[in-house]
């Protein structure tokens, strides 16, 4: 039986992810998708959902929401400090929720992420083969008061609450972003590479879903590029010295000088920090074959 999970507040940034557009970038069209795939993955499989299976990305302040019936739910990424009708639960858990029960969350205690996975995924409409929220795609980019996001009730299900699993959560706390050479790297001083693999940088205040500026300027000598293809996780040097980490809602093309490539871990670990937290690049082992 469809329910709805009706939006009382709707937090800072919610909007619906699953892991994005894939074949659509030639068209312009951003892959879009959880910023930590890691997370929204884990909280669906903690369900036996499918990995894949819409989820709800959740930034820094919760929304308030309740249950029209009877849901089997978890939470995974960052924590929130979840609660269920007042009383705390925990991170990657089955959670059993009734109808009529408030879903909230508090102080963030680590992370800037948190992915919501009910039974069976959220039902809402596919569009370009993905169910993520994005502008000018979707109708709806993050959840407003009053929304309603539909599911399938667990009413008829026997279903056993507080089953936990084996997570590694210690990515993120982690300042280490597992990196590649981009394709303007080699272009670039000795002394210039040497800073990007021995320093320290800081997320600036500018960090959306479409990417993450770093504080520190850089002595940035190299020439304007032809525009190129870009994709999440590529590392743009601006003509003002800037750093900037393309996230999940990024551009498809640039015109920057492509200096580092992050690994799809170092996105995820990247997505969970917030404005002043630091960072460094470690060079990831070239895959062989």
């Amino acid at each position: 039986m469809k329910a709805k999970l009706k939006v009382l507040q709707p937090g800072l940034l919610s909007t619906i992810q699953d892991f994005g557009r894939r074949g659509f970038q030639k068209y312009g069209v951003p892959s879009s998708g959880a910023m930590d795939k890691n997370a929204s993955k884990t909280a669906n499989l903690i369900l036996q959902n499918d990995a894949n299976a819409a989820t709800l990305e959740i930034t820094q302040m919760g929304p308030k929401l309740e249950f029209e019936a009877a849901a089997k739910i978890a939470i995974s990424g960052a924590d929130l400090s979840p609660k269920l009708n007042d009383s705390k639960i925990e991170n990657n858990e089955i959670i059993k929720a009734e109808a009529g029960d408030i879903l909230s969350f508090g102080r963030p205690i680590i992370g800037m992420r948190a992915y919501l996975a009910i039974k069976n995924g959220f039902q809402l409409e596919k569009i370009l083969e993905s169910r993520s929220w994005y502008a000018e795609i979707t109708e709806n980019t993050k959840l407003e008061k009053g929304m309603t996001l539909t599911y399938l009730s667990s009413e008829e299900e026997k279903i056993e609450t507080h089953t936990s699993v084996k997570y590694n959560d210690a990515y993120l706390e982690s300042e280490n972003l597992s990196v590649f050479p981009g394709p303007e790297y080699d272009n670039l001083p000795e002394t210039l590479k040497s800073h990007l693999r021995q320093s320290a940088f800081s997320l600036d205040k500018n960090n959306n879903r479409m990417a993450i500026q770093l504080s520190e300027i850089l002595k940035n000598e190299l020439d304007p590029i032809i525009t190129g293809p870009v994709l999440p996780g590529t590392v743009q040097l601006t003509p003002g010295g800037k750093l900037i980490v393309l996230m999940r809602d990024c551009q498809t093309t640039g015109g920057y000088p492509r200096v580092l490539q992050l690994s799809e871990d170092a996105i995820n670990t990247i997505a969970q920090k917030k404005t002043g937290d630091k960072i460094r690049f470690k060079s990831a082992p070239i895959p062989k074959g």
